[in-house]
């Protein structure tokens, strides 16, 4: 008679099918907010900004999003990438106070980057969308710029993501920010076209890595472990009994 533990290795399994699970939902949970993937962080620089935008609703779909930009630190060149079936508008207006950029003293500047969903087009339940505007030049090394968010639902629902962090605690509703790193040798003679033409991949959407994918590859490899854990154990359950009669 075989003396295979069945249960210990069931509940083993069951065990870490669920841990899977639970590290699957709470990366899928942390990464679900709109957040901005700079292709470059470097003072002077002109950047492509990806505003990664997903649909957290299950009854409506995303028809607008905008996205407020920083007045402190004026970006005096805004472009949008087209996206099929949306509408992009840059908005311009009075800054508070008259800010220096490379010498100039510049009053006003684009201050709203607003995408419209057209009729019939939207961002669906378990979907999302890539809005790419290419942006400069970056203010100094060390600057968070922070660029709140704020996405329309067809039903009328609008969520604001602009609530900055404080320590190391998320808040519930991030503003998309990054922070500026020092200037690379050249960055003093970027030009907007510069960055148009030579970054990014084919559709427009930069190579930047997603860190935002880490902790989703790393729970889908928890529940494949867990599902691996229960087939042999349940093969081990029909060998015991087998072994039995």
């Amino acid at each position: 008679m075989s003396t295979t533990p069945v249960r210990p290795l069931v509940r083993l399994a069951t065990g870490a099918v669920l841990a899977g699970a639970l590290a699957l939902g709470t990366a899928a949970a942390a990464s679900a907010h709109v957040r901005v993937v700079p292709e470059t962080t470097a003072a002077g620089a002109y950047a492509l900004l990806t505003f990664r935008v997903p649909n957290e609703s299950t009854t409506a779909s995303t028809t607008a999003v905008a996205v407020d930009l920083p007045t402190d630190h004026p970006l005096t060149y805004v472009g949008v990438e087209p996206v099929p079936g949306w509408t992009a508008t840059v908005e311009e207006g009075d800054l508070p106070e008259p800010v220096e950029v490379d010498g100039a003293t510049i009053t006003r500047a684009p201050v709203r980057v607003v995408w419209t969903a057209d009729d019939g087009v939207g961002i669906g339940d378990g979907t999302f969308q890539r809005f790419v505007v290419s942006a400069g030049p970056l203010p100094e090394a060390g600057t968070d710029l922070v660029l709140p968010a704020h996405q329309t639902y067809s039903d009328g629902t609008v969520v604001d993501w602009d609530e900055v962090a404080e320590g190391d605690a998320e808040p519930e509703s991030p503003a998309p920010a990054f922070t500026t790193t020092a200037a690379e040798p050249d960055a003093a003679h970027a030009t907007d076209e510069a960055a148009d033409a030579g970054a990014g991949t084919p559709g427009g959407t930069p190579e930047a890595s997603d860190d935002g994918a880490l902790p989703v590859v790393l729970g889908a490899a928890g529940l494949v472990a867990g599902l691996v854990a229960l087939v042999l154990a349940v093969l081990a359950w029909r060998r015991a009994g087998a072994e039995r009669r």
